[in-house]
């Protein structure tokens, strides 16, 4: 692989340019307005600066490798494209397809998707077998993993390409064999921290000997109750009913005190409240 396309110029998108780039590939990021892909470019390169881990030269040598565009033509040239757009399967498909039409046959198509089926956006390509999940965490430069997510008929080359690609740009990938809903981190995470809300909504203990227990005992660096106020209490709530009725499991049920704290709108620090007060 030598060229790497990057659909969608958002949070997600310009950190994946930004590591891709820095791993010495060039980078074609594409949206559909100019002004969001030079917006994107910019950050890529105040993120660099700031990090002030490299010189005005070696930044300068990163910068060059990234080409802007809106010419979806121009973007389907590249050995591998990551998909980072809406999370909205029919937008998903919508670009597969059109990808599919234009890349070259040895293009692999990767979508960073946290949720959604790999095996339905292949479906709509001739080339399910070069269809892959990347899962990249955000922040993209700061967190080291990739989850890479098989579809059904995804084959054991784009594995082991996609594997090359996130090694070269200093990440590390796992396997998930089948997909799943949740993948595999998320279902970990979900289960964890759905424990320590039933601990302490059972009132076993208080929330900061909850989140201390977790930092000092698991080398976690933000306790599992800070941690669900920063992700939002709905957006955690709603994962779990999806978890529950997806597995027909009852650790992901969420209890019953948590669902009250969701509907009277304590839904973390976004909101001001949630197992913490912020001010």
């Amino acid at each position: 692989m030598n060229t790497i396309t990057v659909l969608g110029a958002g949070i997600m998108g310009v950190g994946i340019a930004q590591v891709a780039a820095a791993g010495g590939y060039k980078v074609i990021l594409r949206d559909l307005q100019k002004k969001l892909v030079d917006d994107g470019i910019n950050t890529v390169e105040d993120k660099l600066v700031q990090a002030g881990e490299l010189n005005r030269d070696e930044i300068e040598r990163i910068m060059e490798r990234i080409e802007g565009t809106t010419d979806l033509e121009l973007a389907g040239q590249a050995d591998l494209v990551i998909e980072a757009v809406v999370e909205n399967m029919a937008v998903k498909k919508q670009i597969f397809t059109q990808m599919d039409s234009i890349c070259p046959p040895h293009t692999i198509l990767a979508s960073n998707t946290s949720s959604l089926s790999i095996t339905e956006i292949a479906a709509t390509t001739r080339r399910a077998n070069q269809i892959i999940g990347m899962h990249f965490f955000y922040p993209v430069p700061q967190k080291p993993l990739v989850e890479l997510v098989k579809g059904l008929e995804t084959d054991d080359h784009t594995v082991e390409k996609t594997r090359q690609f996130c090694s070269r740009i200093g990440k590390t990938s796992v396997l998930l064999k089948r997909e799943s809903t949740g993948y595999l981190y998320n279902r970990m995470a979900l289960t964890l921290l759905n424990e320590a809300i039933h601990i302490y909504c059972d009132g076993l203990a208080t929330r900061e000997d909850i989140d201390q227990a977790a930092c000092a005992g698991l080398g976690m660096p933000l306790g599992p109750l800070a941690l669900a106020d920063m992700i939002g209490l709905d957006n955690l709530h709603n994962a779990m009913l999806l978890y529950c009725e997806e597995f027909k499991d009852n650790k992901y049920r969420p209890h019953p005190l948590f669902t009250t704290m969701v509907r009277a709108g304590h839904l973390g620090k976004r909101c001001g409240r949630g197992f913490y007060e912020y001010i």
